[in-house]
């Protein structure tokens, strides 16, 4: 079957396979006309979120790589004292069989250790002080959008809130510490600015050879952590580059690689200057790249939401979906693009399989 493609859209999942002469197709549809808000593969098992209109949140699980689904238990808040959370939306997914994990708005951390047949709330990261302090960066409430795995030790997990800041757990979701040292918010008074529990990284990345090597796309700059969290450092593209933006790929064996792509301020949601564009560093952010061979010129008003950029496990082949319903592959590590459709829904994530 090849390296396939997986798009979830507002519209239902698209599956689109290489063919003849480096182009793309559209080799199968699932769940028209449903919003598909996350997407994990584990080989031939898939698992898909869906945010439908009418009755929720649902979750659906393929174990032969789509060619059959069956619905499955989705994660919904227990009884609490104090609390009525209801899960809004299931916004990201890791881990294999045995042990998958869902990131939600509100930002609860759910657990399942049967291949998805059942979800746990994680009451220690829900039940941490600090969580009164999160809010909602662009949603009303906050939410876990990036869930990292540590491929040395499956019972090491990294968690990125918006607006919540980065969190670490060594023990498989018994115990957490915050670990957003050295972020900082623009959108805070002064003297708040680095406080850990309101900081906005709006996308996670960890370089799988050299899992020490995390990136974040922050609300307000790009920055870079090479000693396993312990500490994060700014790094700046050179002007007229923005620094905002949502989506972060990590080389997977290159620890000095990774690409953001940039946007204008968050109200306005768009290029900057109608200029679309990949960055991309090979030196852990002392220097950029700007890729746009392939890309639309200026005027361009394409965004690409946080998990709408992946790379292969090769660090050779990109996939990038954008807000305004086009897909774009590069099998140069970012250098060249090309436009498989511009015909989607709003493309909310992309993911490899096969």
């Amino acid at each position: 079957m090849g390296q396939r493609i997986l798009v979830g859209t507002r519209k239902g999942l698209l599956e689109f396979a290489p063919g003849h002469a480096g182009q793309w197709t559209l080799a199968a549809q699932h769940f028209l006309g449903t919003q598909v808000s996350s997407v994990l593969v584990d080989g031939r098992f898939w698992v898909a979120a869906l945010a439908d209109g009418h009755f929720g949140p649902k979750m659906h699980i393929s174990d032969n790589a789509g060619e059959s689904w069956r619905e499955a238990a989705c994660p919904a808040f227990p009884a609490l004292d104090d609390e009525k959370p209801t899960v809004e939306q299931v916004w990201c997914m890791a881990g294999v069989r045995e042990r998958l994990w869902a990131g939600c708005i509100p930002a609860g951390l759910f657990r399942s250790d049967d291949g998805g047949g059942s979800w746990q709330l994680v009451r220690s990261l829900w039940d941490q002080p600090s969580r009164k302090k999160w809010f909602g960066g662009g949603y009303d409430q906050a939410g876990i959008h990036s869930i990292l795995v540590d491929p040395r030790d499956a019972d090491k997990v990294v968690l990125g809130i918006s607006c919540g800041g980065v969190w670490r757990s060594d023990d498989a979701g018994e115990s957490w510490s915050s670990r957003s040292a050295g972020l900082w918010a623009a959108y805070m008074p002064p003297e708040s600015k680095e406080d850990p529990d309101i900081q906005d990284p709006h996308r996670l990345a960890q370089c799988l050879a050299a899992p020490d090597a995390f990136w974040c796309q922050h609300h307000n700059g790009q920055f870079r952590s090479r000693d396993n969290l312990d500490s994060w450092q700014e790094i700046w593209p050179a002007a007229p580059w923005s620094n905002f933006g949502f989506a972060v790929a990590a080389h997977p064996k290159d620890p000095l690689t990774a690409w953001f792509v940039p946007a204008a301020s968050d109200e306005r949601r768009i290029p900057l200057e109608g200029d679309f564009y990949v960055l991309r560093t090979r030196d852990g952010g002392a220097s950029y790249q700007r890729l746009a061979v392939g890309l639309p010129t200026a005027p361009s008003f394409h965004l690409v939401y946080r998990h709408g950029l992946v790379v292969d496990d090769a660090g050779q082949t990109l996939a990038m979906g954008s807000t305004t319903g086009s897909l774009w592959a590069s099998t140069d590590a970012g250098d060249s693009w090309q436009r498989i459709s511009a015909e989607l829904p709003p493309i909310h994530c992309v993911v490899f399989a096969g």
